[in-house]
């Protein structure tokens, strides 16, 4: 098993920020496999988005959840299947109503066994959080845009069609404009592509760009991303810059006849200079490998 040179996945639901009114985010502390993850409120029931990594965290996530709602509903829903999003919604059986898309159903049903398999192999840390881990069942799938009423407040589950997985999708919260977005989104660091070919090749560039774009219009007044620090509008315009430019310097290089490998020396070192204080630089090289698979000359 690798060595984890990471803190430990734990999420710790001491650190939490009130983002709106009746509407508190647990943050991740820009530890990595630790999701945002938000807890939203009505008069009768509450929200809680992603689970954290595994049981365990899980666990102190319904905790923190349970005493929030003081005897309201529980709902649940996950922001893409990934495993520090979704590996602990067994957890919350029988106490919480789990909901999510169609896609995402799919995912967890086809591709959840390999990605705990996959996890569990990244470090004594991740393995410990992930032993006992069940892949989820949802109670209630939805197609399309889904209307969750939490009691004078009403929540948008909105999928977003095929970009970071094929099952994303976005919660948003109207009355108080903010926006959980997963990992379509994550500030201070490079954008995640699970690109692990030929295994799993659901990810996007083109159409990440593309929801994006459609995002940033939306001008949300908070943005809670998958990982980093909560952020306004200006974190999604930023993804959507790093991701045209990422797709336009792999771009340029193909319409070269430059190899892959190459490519990925080039682009990764002009993205590290343009953005010197991002974290994790490991997924640049995926996401060009993804973008060299999208060019035209190879889908033509």
């Amino acid at each position: 098993m690798a060595d984890y040179p990471f803190p430990d996945p734990l999420v710790e639901t001491a650190n939490v920020e009130e983002a709106a009114r009746d509407l508190v985010v647990i943050e991740n502390r820009n530890v990595d496999l630790v999701p945002n993850i938000g807890v939203i409120g009505g008069s009768h029931s509450v929200l809680v988005v992603d689970t954290g990594l595994g049981p365990r965290n899980a666990e102190k996530v319904l905790n923190f959840a349970s005493e929030y709602a003081r005897g309201r509903r529980l709902y649940l829903t996950t922001t893409h299947f990934h495993p520090e999003h979704a590996f602990g919604a067994h957890t919350f059986t029988g106490a919480a109503t789990y909901l999510v898309n169609t896609a995402q159903a799919e995912d967890l049903a086809t591709k959840g066994e390999g990605y705990l398999a996959m996890f569990t192999q990244l470090g004594e840390p991740v393995a410990r959080e992930l032993d006992s881990t069940r892949i989820p069942l949802p109670d209630f799938i939805y197609d399309g845009d889904y209307e969750l009423d939490l009691g004078g407040r009403t929540v948008l589950l909105q999928p977003t069609g095929r970009a970071h997985s094929k099952g994303d999708q976005v919660v948003t919260v109207p009355d108080v404009d903010v926006m959980f977005t997963g990992d379509l989104a994550e500030a201070g660091q490079f954008a995640i592509f699970p690109w692990f070919p030929p295994h799993d090749t659901d990810v996007s560039g083109i159409r990440w760009i593309e929801v994006v774009k459609r995002l940033a219009e939306q001008r949300p007044r908070v943005v809670v991303p998958g990982h980093g620090d909560v952020g306004g509008a200006r974190l999604l315009a930023d993804v959507r810059d790093y991701l045209t430019e990422l797709r336009d310097e792999t771009w340029v290089r193909r319409d070269s006849a430059v190899a892959e490998e190459t490519v990925a020396e080039e682009v990764r070192a002009l993205m590290i200079e343009r953005h010197p204080e991002w974290r994790l630089p490991e997924w640049i090289e995926r996401g060009v490998s993804c973008l060299c698979a999208e060019h035209p000359a190879e889908v033509a």
